[in-house]
C-alpha cells in the first residue's frame, strides 16, 4: 500500500515509517523586467505597455545604479528604488515670486554722510574717514581708518578724529567766545594728557594759532580757532574748535572738535575745511549759505 505523503521508511528500522514534514520553500521572486535602453538620437523611449521621456529614464537609471552600488537592496536579491521627487514649478504666465528682503540696513540714507541726530546736522564722510568703531572717547562722529602705537609708548592713537557735542554747561552763547575757550582744552586732551593722564605723544611742548575767525556752517554764523601743536614725541598735529548755533530746538551752540596728526601719515589738513563746508542741517542737502554765508575765517 502506498504510504500517505510525509511518511517515509526509518533509515534505522526499515520496517517502520516516520513522519518527515516537508521543508518550506520561499516563493520565488518575480523577475524584474529588463531596463529599457534610452533611444538613440532623441525622441521617446518605447517599451511594451508604457513610454517615458529620455530624461525620466536616465534619472531612474541613475537612481538604480546608485542604489545597487550602495547595497540598497532588501537582502533577498531585490533592489529598492526610490522615485524622484517632482519640483514644483509656476504655471505658464504666473508672476515670478518676489525676492527675499535683505536683512542688512544702511546706516544712513546717504552712505557718505554721518548723522548727529542730537544737534540736527550731518557731516560728510570723506575718503579715508570711517564711522567710529571701538573708540573710547565720547561724541566721536568719525575717525581715520585704523590705529597705530602712540609715539609716547602707551596706548593706541588715530591719525584723525572729529567730535561733535552740545554746549550746555556754559551760559555763554557767543560762538567766538566758546571756540576760543575750548581750543586750549582740546589741544591738551589730544596731545598733552588724555582723560587717563597718559602722555600719548610725550606731552605738548608749544602751539601756534594758524587760523581763526567767523565762518558759515549749515547756514549759521559760526566761529573757529585752529592751532598747530608740537609735541615731545612724534610729529604733533593740528587742533580746531568750531562753534555754531544749532538749527533745532533752543539753538544751543554746537561744538565740533578736529584733531589731525601732522606728518605724512596724518589726514590732509584741507579736510578740516571740507568737512566744515559739508556740514548740513537735517533734510537740506545743499544748505551752505544763509546767515553768515559771506564770511570766512581769518588766517
Amino acid at each position: 500500500m502506498t504510504p500517505p505523503p510525509g511518511w517515509y521508511p526509518d533509515p534505522h528500522a526499515p520496517h517502520l515509517r516516520r513522519w518527515w514534514p516537508p521543508t518550506p520553500r520561499p516563493p520565488p521572486h518575480p523577475a524584474r523586467p529588463p531596463r529599457p535602453a534610452p533611444p538613440r538620437g532623441g525622441g521617446t523611449a518605447r517599451t511594451t505597455g508604457y513610454s517615458l521621456p529620455p530624461t525620466a529614464l536616465d534619472l531612474f537609471g541613475a537612481i538604480d545604479t546608485v542604489a545597487d552600488a550602495l547595497g540598497g537592496g532588501d537582502g533577498d536579491g531585490t533592489t529598492t528604488r526610490t522615485a524622484p521627487t517632482a519640483t514644483s514649478a509656476s504655471p505658464p504666465g504666473a508672476p515670478e515670486p518676489a525676492p527675499e528682503a535683505s536683512t542688512s540696513e544702511p546706516s544712513a540714507d546717504d552712505p557718505a554722510v554721518v548723522e548727529d541726530q542730537l544737534n540736527g546736522v550731518t557731516f560728510p564722510l570723506l575718503d579715508g574717514w570711517v564711522r567710529p568703531q571701538y573708540v573710547a572717547q565720547d561724541d566721536v562722529v568719525m575717525t581715520t581708518d585704523g590705529t597705530y602705537d602712540c609715539p609716547g609708548g602707551v596706548g593706541l592713537c588715530r591719525h584723525g578724529m572729529v567730535f561733535s557735542r552740545t554746549v550746555t554747561e556754559n551760559d555763554e552763547k557767543s560762538p567766538e567766545a566758546l571756540a576760543k575757550a575750548d581750543i586750549s582744552e582740546a589741544a591738551d586732551e589730544a596731545y598733552d594728557r588724555d582723560s587717563l593722564g597718559r602722555e600719548l605723544h610725550g606731552g605738548m611742548t608749544s602751539h601756534q594759532v594758524v587760523k581763526s575767525g567767523p565762518v558759515a556752517v549749515a547756514g549759521r554764523a559760526g566761529y573757529l580757532v585752529r592751532w598747530r601743536v608740537k609735541t615731545a614725541k612724534g610729529p604733533g598735529g593740528h587742533v580746531q574748535s568750531l562753534v555754531f548755533p544749532s538749527s533745532v530746538g533752543t539753538e544751543s551752540p554746537v561744538l565740533v572738535r578736529y584733531v589731525f596728526d601732522a606728518g605724512e601719515d596724518g589726514p590732509p589738513l584741507a579736510d578740516m575745511d571740507r568737512i566744515t563746508k559739508g556740514i548740513r542741517p537735517f533734510g537740506d542737502a545743499d544748505t551752505g549759505g544763509g546767515v553768515g554765508s559771506s564770511i570766512g575765517p581769518t588766517d
